[in-house]
This record gives structure tokens, sequence and C-alpha cells, in this order.
């Protein structure tokens, strides 16, 4: 995660920190007298019982938590949670005395035996004190188990996303090398810029196909190099249009996410002995990039395995993490057609 995005949760922690060591200051009975109230030893005691609980709650956050309670260490993580609550219940008694409370005993009533009342504070290790290191603990337990549960998550969301990239890709290479094999059978003088083409394909996998996003100039790129290399086996039979308006300048998407939709269009819509009619276009916005995709359902005869519902519901299941709420896909599978309309919000 980059600096950025952390900023806001380490000012949210500044806040909450600075926030919870005022609770004694204003909650004091003496917050309006005119003794100083670092000067009285009560609320020493209180306050400084406070410092130790914020120390706790980093403490169990950053360390206990992740590295005891989470990886099952549990009898050291209760052992040490056990001992901090001893120290934070009894210490502040131990390094402030209680024989003068107060700093200026001019200013408070003498009782009716000459002495200065005891100050009306709860005695350590009663009910007040055990409360409040629980309360802390239960905090820093739900905020750390929240993190907890937000990265399994992600990490989870991560590993999906590659497996239906690493489902695609040896895909598109099955395909590419098919036409390859054909041209080379034919001794089509066509082969070495079907190899140029391909050599382009593989090395957008090998370099792009890993990351998050790639700037939707290389993705264009790498549709025609498709494209090009899938016009290399057409004939006369087959009516093709591929259309891009609009700038992909300045612009990104996941890698390899249209790709299917046009390759599909291709396995299924062309046919030698048919009159087959394939259209593709592109359109690019400036917050979006619209693409329709459509084709005449022709006799193809194909292998289980080479059959694309799979690849389209993997398509869909991509846009579903990758773009949530931003993205709109219409497919309209009727008896001689097949009809593809994908919108994404690219911002």
């Amino acid at each position: 995660m980059h600096l950025s995005n952390k900023i806001p949760g380490y000012i949210l922690y500044i806040m909450g920190s600075l926030l919870f060591i005022s609770i004694p200051i204003f909650s004091s009975p003496d917050f309006n007298t005119p003794a100083h109230l670092f000067d009285i030893a009560p609320f020493q005691r209180v306050f400084l019982s406070y410092i130790l609980l914020l120390l706790f709650f980093y403490l169990n956050i950053l360390y206990l938590l992740p590295k005891l309670y989470f990886t099952k260490k549990r009898l050291f993580f209760f052992c040490i949670v056990i001992i901090s609550y001893i120290i934070i219940a009894f210490l502040p008694s131990v390094i402030i005395s209680n024989c003068i409370p107060y700093s200026n005993p001019d200013l408070l009533p003498v009782g009716p035996s000459g002495n200065y009342p005891l100050p009306d504070v709860l005695p350590v290790g009663e009910n007040s004190s055990l409360f409040n290191f629980l309360l802390v603990l239960a905090l820093g337990y739900l905020l750390k188990t929240n993190q907890h549960l937000s990265y399994i998550q992600s990490e989870k969301l991560k590993t999906e996303v590659s497996y239906l990239r690493a489902q695609i890709n040896p895909h598109f290479l099955f395909n590419t090398l098919n036409s390859l094999y054909a041209l080379t059978l034919e001794k089509s003088d066509a082969a070495p810029e079907a190899v140029l083409k391909l050599s382009h394909m593989m090395r957008y996998i090998a370099s792009e196909s890993s990351r998050d996003n790639v700037s939707l100039e290389k993705e264009i790129e790498y549709i025609q190099d498709y494209i090009s290399l899938q016009e290399l086996r057409m004939d006369n039979t087959t009516s093709f249009s591929f259309i891009v308006t609009g700038s992909p300048f300045g612009k990104t998407i996941s890698p390899l996410l249209l790709i299917p939709f046009i390759e599909n269009a291709f396995k299924y819509g062309i046919n030698p002995e048919e009159k087959s009619q394939i259209v593709i276009s592109i359109d690019i916005t400036s917050k979006n990039i619209l693409m329709n995709v459509e084709n005449n359902k022709v006799n193809v005869q194909l292998a289980s395995k080479e059959k694309s519902e799979h690849g389209v519901k993997n398509t869909r299941q991509r846009l579903e993490y990758l773009y949530p709420g931003k993205h709109k896909l219409l497919i309209f599978d009727n008896p001689h057609t097949f009809t593809v309309n994908l919108s994404i919000n690219l911002v």
C-alpha cells in the first residue's frame, strides 16, 4: 500500500489518541479549579493510567494480535495481557504518592478533624480500572480483526483475478498458434507477418498482463495485433469491420479485459463455407470506453475445451471484481447473431 493511502489512517489514529488522553483532563472534577491539574496527585495517577492504556492499545494492535493471537500463540498472548493489566492497574499508585494530593491546600475546605479530605478517586484495582482495560483490549481486537479480514479478502481477490488471467492467457496462445500453424502449412507469404504479430502479443502478455492496470493505448494495440492475425486467415466469405474512435492516450484499463469478447466473435463467427459477418467498434470518451461486438452465428465444430463459455464467464467475474458499479455488460444471444455491448467507466 502506498504512503498516500496510509496517511488518512495515521491521522485518524493520532486524533483518536489525542482524544483518548484528553478524557481524564475534561472529566476531572478539578478541571475548573485554580489548581493546576498536573500538580494534583490523584489526577496524575489517572492521567498516567490513560497513557499506559494508550501504549498497551498500540502494543496490542501492532504486535500482540498480529504476532501472537492470529498466529495461534494465544497462551503467550494472554500472559502478556495479564501482565500488562497488572502494570497499568498498579504502576501509577507505586510511582505517584498520595500524601500531598493537591498543589494548593489552602484552596480546599478543612474537615472536622482538621485534615484535608481524601481525593474522590476509585482505588486501584476496582471495576473502573478493569473496565477501561477490557474496553481498550476489545477495541484493539475489533480494529485489528477488521484489518485482518480486509487483508484476507484483498489477497483472496488478487488470487482469484490472477487465476482468471491464468485461464485466459493460455487460451490466447492456443488460438494464435493455431492460426500460425495454418499459415505455415499453406506456405503463405503472410507467415512472417503473423510471427511478428504473435511476438508482439506474447511480449504484451509477458510484460503487461500481471499489472493491475495498463495504458489503454497498449491494450488497443494488442487488440489490433490480434485482429491483424485473424484477418490473415479470412477470405471473401467474411465481412469484417473494426473501428476505433476517440483517443486512448492518458487512460488506463485492466489488461486483457476486452479481448475475450473479440476472440469469441472470431471463434464462432467465421466459417469459410458460409457467409460470415463480424462488426467490432470501440468508442473512447473522456470517462468511458464503449465496445460493441457483433457476429453472425455460423456452423463451427469445436472441441469442448476450446469453447468460450468459461472465457465469457471469467470476464464477467473480472469485471465484477475490478469495476464494481462502474461497468455495464449486455449480451444478446439471438438465434442467428451474438452481440456484446460493454461500457466501462475508467475514471
